[in-house]
């Protein structure tokens, strides 16, 4: 396995591949691997000849108030977590190096980026989209493996693919879960005990919101289900809930971003068969920010 943390050296190197014909596959990720980032190596892997991952904390994607100095690193841990997955090549590069001076030029998402997470954390999705683009740009990749646990990300990549006319295929690899359900997350390592026993209200309450819609309830009964459920677990603030149409990501019924939130949502009508929509879910545990969502595919 090749390991560089110079970008120059890296464009070279998956330059060369392209030449020769070979297929290249990309996992980016901030680092902190768990099963979650194994299971998207694992998913890419017999897709291409070449597999490369990322790990970069990426600082353009955390606000002032975030948790970046808290993120979770340990590089040699990360690096063994991706020789025993067969990866090829890593990208780890230095964050002056991935911005070096000067540097003014973003990706700007758009309108379904200011919703959800972009509403509770203005400009991450700037820096996201914005580091994403140029990893495609590094790797030459002709894959890249997204995880649906960061729903609203995955669905902008893929915006940002199409919209730029980007030759990059979008892998989505499904949410992995500890055995209680608890979505994996780097961040889960912050968790004390009681704080990792609250947050399982949160899959706990997308389950709940996904069986009722499944079954033909409207999303505003969902999510009064839903949100009953969260408002039993005291040791959990929930930052938003939406019922949304995957589609568009418009919000078919939800609380808006804003803790002292106690309206009550519109009513609309019940999921068509043809429809695919997605619960999206953000909440605190202590001071650890989670996210999760759970997806209703359309009906045969």
């Amino acid at each position: 396995m090749e390991i560089f943390d110079n970008i120059a050296a890296f464009r070279a190197h998956c330059a060369a591949l392209r030449a020769q014909g070979r297929r290249i596959g990309l996992v980016p990720t901030m680092g902190y691997l768990h099963e979650g980032h194994a299971s998207l190596l694992r998913l890419l892997r017999p897709q291409c000849d070449h597999l490369t991952a990322s790990i970069f904390v990426n600082p353009a994607q955390f606000g002032p108030a975030e948790d970046l100095e808290r993120y979770p690193r340990d590089l040699e841990r990360d690096l063994a977590h991706c020789r025993a997955e067969g990866v090829d090549a890593v990208l780890a590069p230095a964050a002056a190096e991935a911005y070096p001076p000067g540097y003014a030029t973003w990706v700007e998402p758009g309108a379904a980026a200011a919703r959800y997470c972009g509403a509770s954390r203005p400009g991450h999705f700037r820096g996201v989209l914005s580091i994403v683009l140029r990893l495609f740009n590094w790797s030459r990749c002709h894959a890249a493996a997204f995880g649906a646990k960061d729903a609203q990300q995955l669905w902008l990549v893929r915006r940002m693919v199409q919209d730029l006319a980007l030759e990059v295929e979008i892998v989505e690899g499904p949410t992995v879960r500890e055995a209680d359900g608890l979505a994996l997350s780097s961040r889960n390592v912050h968790l004390s005990a009681e704080e990792r026993r609250a947050a399982l209200a949160i899959s706990r309450s997308l389950g709940l919101g996904r069986d009722a819609l499944g079954n033909g309830s409207a999303p505003v009964a969902a999510l009064e289900m839903m949100l009953a459920e969260f408002s039993r677990e005291p040791g959990l603030r929930l930052d938003y809930l939406h019922v949304a149409d995957w589609a568009t990501l418009d919000s078919r019924a939800g609380a808006p971003e804003r803790p002292d939130w106690r309206g009550a949502p519109v009513e609309t009508a019940a999921r068509a068969a043809d429809e695919e929509w997605v619960i999206l879910a953000a909440a605190h545990a202590g001071r650890t920010r989670l996210i999760d969502n759970m997806r209703l595919r359309p009906q045969p």
